[in-house]
């Protein structure tokens, strides 16, 4: 079966695009605001909170860069005015990171300057591992301005790196999402054997917890969910302490067992026209997904 599975994700690239996004319309929200909105009302009404993302990333295109950072400041003014427990997220590369360091670091702050206004938050997600020095820079410098209740970013457990930079980091009490990573990368730079990346989530967890940095533990691995409750009672952590984080779509009895339990819980919650590298990470990351709607489409295994 995970031969089947895996069968369906290789042939991704041979797939018609409107197969792929049918495959993937249970990751995203939909194409706009509006339907991004909708599905945080759907989540905000059973009690999770929210992160929305516009899609889109890599542009070296600078009017295409400013109309993003436009859109996330809407995007703000709407939380607030709609009264929604979201904040929001976004990536570097998408702001202009490609064109250079100055111009992405100033459309950031165009949006986390309107955060703060709002009382609201931003999250600088993390890409492939060219980009983390950039991001972890830019992070620091908008910290350092706005604090760590309206800018936050991203460290991946599967970079070698990465136990580094969270000493760093620890230092700063940076407000940090902690996920295992999904970009594809040489092994020199990441870590292959997941029982090792496994590993490296709980160390680096443990260590941000200890150190007492608001942790976003984004997992879907009730394994790793476990030793975060292990962790939380142990550190005696007030739940305002710490967030479990999950993707739209994915483990939704396991989220919503964290939510019956008291934890908070974060639902990443995409949108936009640009879904479609987006998709397919997500099914080359849970390929049993992919397979189970390929067989539901051709009605295998009724």
């Amino acid at each position: 079966m995970k031969l089947f599975d895996n069968l369906i994700v290789w042939s991704l690239p041979l797939v018609p695009k409107p197969i792929v996004k049918f495959f993937s319309r249970i990751y995203i929200a939909g194409s706009t605001l509006q339907e991004g909105v909708a599905k945080v009302k759907e989540l905000n009404a059973r009690g999770i909170m929210a992160t929305m993302d516009l899609l889109g990333e890599f542009s070296k295109d600078e009017q295409i860069c400013k109309q993003a950072a436009d859109t996330y400041i809407e995007m703000l003014k709407t939380i607030d005015r709609e009264g929604l427990d979201s904040n929001v997220s976004l990536k570097p590369t998408h702001m202009g990171l490609l064109i250079s360091k100055d111009f992405c670091y100033n459309n950031i702050r165009r949006i986390v300057l309107e955060a703060q206004k709002l009382n609201n938050f931003v999250r600088i997600d993390m890409e492939d591992h060219t980009t983390t020095d950039d991001t972890i820079d830019i992070y620091l410098k908008l910290k350092e301005e706005f604090g760590s209740q309206h800018v936050g970013t991203v460290i991946q457990a599967y970079l070698r790196r990465t136990i580094d930079d969270i000493n760093r980091l620890v230092e700063h009490k940076a407000n940090l999402r902690l996920c295992k990573g999904i970009y594809v990368e040489p092994r020199d730079i990441a870590f292959k054997d997941m029982d090792i990346i496994n590993e490296s989530f709980k160390y680096n967890l443990d260590k941000l917890l200890s150190n007492g940095c608001y942790t976003g533990i984004a997992t879907h691995d009730e394994k790793l969910i476990y030793h975060a409750l292990t962790v939380i009672d142990r550190l005696k952590l007030d739940k305002m302490d710490y967030e479990f984080q999950m993707l739209l779509g994915v483990q939704e009895q396991l989220r919503d067992i964290l939510v019956k339990a008291g934890h908070r819980l974060r639902v990443y919650v995409p949108f936009g026209k640009d879904w479609y590298g987006y998709s397919t990470r997500r099914l080359k990351e849970n390929p049993k997904m992919a397979g189970y709607v390929f067989k539901r489409i051709f009605g295998i295994g009724k």
